[in-house]
C-alpha cells in the first residue's frame, strides 16, 4: 500500500516488494514440452538439464491435443493445469439442439443455476452445501485464529517452527477448500448441460448479475457475493456449453426477480424463495420466475411483453457438491449439528397413556411459595 500511495503521490522511484519466484505459476505452450504417460518433459534454463515432472495420473487427453501446460503451486503442493483442445460434441440426426429452443439461466447463490426452458421445463440446482462449505471454512479459520493467537509472532519477527507448520497446515487447508468448491461448481454447470441437451436447448440466456459488485452492500453482504464467484460461474458454464454446441448470450438481469410475469408490476422482495404477487395473486418460485423472464430478454434490449413468459410447470431438482464434508440427501446445509444438539429442542416427553390406564409415571408438583433456602 505505501508504494502504490507514493506512485499515486507522483514519486516515481517507488517500488513493489518483489515477488518470490518459485510461487508463481509457469506457463510452456505446444513444442516446448514433451508428453510420455505420466512424465512431463519441461525446458529450463539454456545450457540445462531439462526437468521431469512425474504425474499423479495419466493426461485425460490425446498429447496432440494438448495445447499449453502450467506448473503452479497451492496450498504447498504441486499441479500442472493441462489446456487442451477438445472437439465439440457430434449428435445423432434428430437429437442436436435446436437454435429455436430458448432457455434462461438465473445465478444465484442458493441455486447457482435455475434454468427455464421451453415446452414448460425447468431446473433448479441447489447450491446450499456450496455456502456450507463457505460458512463452516470461515468458522474454522477464526477459531484457528484464535487458538494460535497468543503464540503468534510479532510483526518482523521471524516465526518459530511451530509457527510455519502452523501456516503450512492453514496454507493445505485453503487449497483444498477452493478445490471443493471449484468442483462443485464444476458439477452444477454438468448437471445444467446434461439437461439442456435432454431438453435439445440450442441458446442459453444467461442474466449477467455483476454490476451488483460495484454497490457497496456492507462487510457481510460482501463477503457473500465474493463467494459467490459470479464470474467462474459465467465462464464454466460457457465452456461447457461451447464444448455442448450450445451458445451462451448473456442479457440485463435488472427486475426479473422482482417482476410479476402475470401483470408486469414490481412486487416486494420476499423472504423465501415463493414470489407472491399482491395485485394478481399469482405465486411462483422466485428464481424460476426470474429464468422465465431472463428467457425472453434479448442481449441488449429490455423485457418483452409479460404475457410471453412462460413458467416451468415440470420442475427438476438436482444438488451440487456431494462430495463436500457432510453432505447428503438431506435439503439441510452439511456440517451443522442436529436441532437437538443445539439446544433448539428438549428432551423428548413419554408418550401418554392409552385411555382407562394408570399412567407409570407420577406428576411432580412444584411449590410456588417456597421460602428463600427451601426446596
Amino acid at each position: 500500500m505505501r508504494g502504490s500511495r507514493r506512485r499515486n503521490a507522483g514519486d516515481l522511484s517507488a517500488r513493489f516488494p518483489r515477488r518470490r519466484r518459485g510461487l508463481m505459476p509457469l506457463r510452456w505452450y505446444h513444442g516446448t514440452f514433451t508428453l510420455d504417460g505420466r512424465r512431463v518433459r519441461i525446458p529450463t534454463a539454456r545450457g540445462t538439464t531439462p526437468l521431469w515432472v512425474r504425474l499423479a495420473r495419466e493426461v485425460p487427453y490425446p498429447a496432440e491435443q494438448v495445447r499449453s501446460i502450467t506448473l503452479l503451486c497451492e496450498g504447498g503442493r504441486l499441479f500442472l493445469d493441462v489446456t487442451a483442445e477438445v472437439p465439440v460434441a457430434v449428435y445423432p440426426p434428430g437429437e442436436e439442439p435446436d437454435p429455436a429452443r430458448v432457455g434462461g439461466v438465473d445465478l444465484g447463490i442458493i441455486h447457482p443455476y435455475a434454468v427455464a426452458g421451453p415446452g414448460g421445463e425447468g431446473l433448479l440446482v441447489s447450491g446450499r452445501a456450496i455456502r456450507a462449505e463457505h460458512r463452516m471454512h470461515l468458522a474454522d479459520i477464526k477459531a484457528r485464529r484464535r487458538a494460535v493467537a497468543r503464540r503468534a509472532p510479532k510483526p518482523g519477527q521471524k516465526g518459530s517452527r511451530r509457527w510455519r507448520q502452523y501456516r503450512r497446515r492453514a496454507r493445505l487447508v485453503e487449497g483444498r477448500h477452493r478445490r471443493r468448491v471449484r468442483q462443485a461448481q464444476h458439477e452444477a454447470a454438468r448437471t445444467v448441460m446434461s439437461w439442456a441437451v435432454e431438453q435439445r436447448v440450442g441458446v442459453l440466456h444467461v442474466g449477467d448479475p455483476r454490476g451488483v459488485l460495484d454497490i457497496p452492500t456492507g462487510r457481510r453482504h460482501n463477503l457473500r457475493l465474493r463467494q459467490w464467484q459470479i464470474g467462474r460461474l459465467l465462464q464454466v458454464l460457457t465452456d461447457k456449453a461451447t464444448l455442448a454446441g450450445i451458445t451462451v448470450r448473456l442479457v440485463d438481469e435488472r427486475g426479473t426477480s422482482s417482476t410479476c410475469p402475470a401483470c408486469g408490476r414490481r412486487v416486494p422482495k420476499p423472504r423465501g424463495r415463493t414470489l407472491s404477487c399482491p395485485h394478481c395473486a399469482f405465486s411462483g418460485h422466485r428464481d424460476l420466475v426470474a429464468a422465465a423472464s431472463i428467457a425472453t430478454r434479448v442481449p441488449g434490449g429490455g423485457p418483452t411483453t409479460p404475457t410471453a413468459v412462460a413458467l416451468p410447470q415440470v420442475v427438476t431438482h438436482r444438488r451440487a457438491g456431494r462430495h463436500l464434508p457432510g453432505a447428503g440427501q438431506s435439503r439441510r446445509d452439511p456440517r451443522r449439528p442436529p436441532r437437538a444438539a443445539r439446544g433448539s429442542v428438549g428432551p423428548r416427553r413419554p408418550a401418554p397413556p392409552p385411555v382407562g390406564s394408570r399412567s407409570p409415571f407420577r406428576a411432580r408438583i412444584h411449590n410456588t411459595h417456597r421460602k428463600p433456602g427451601e426446596r
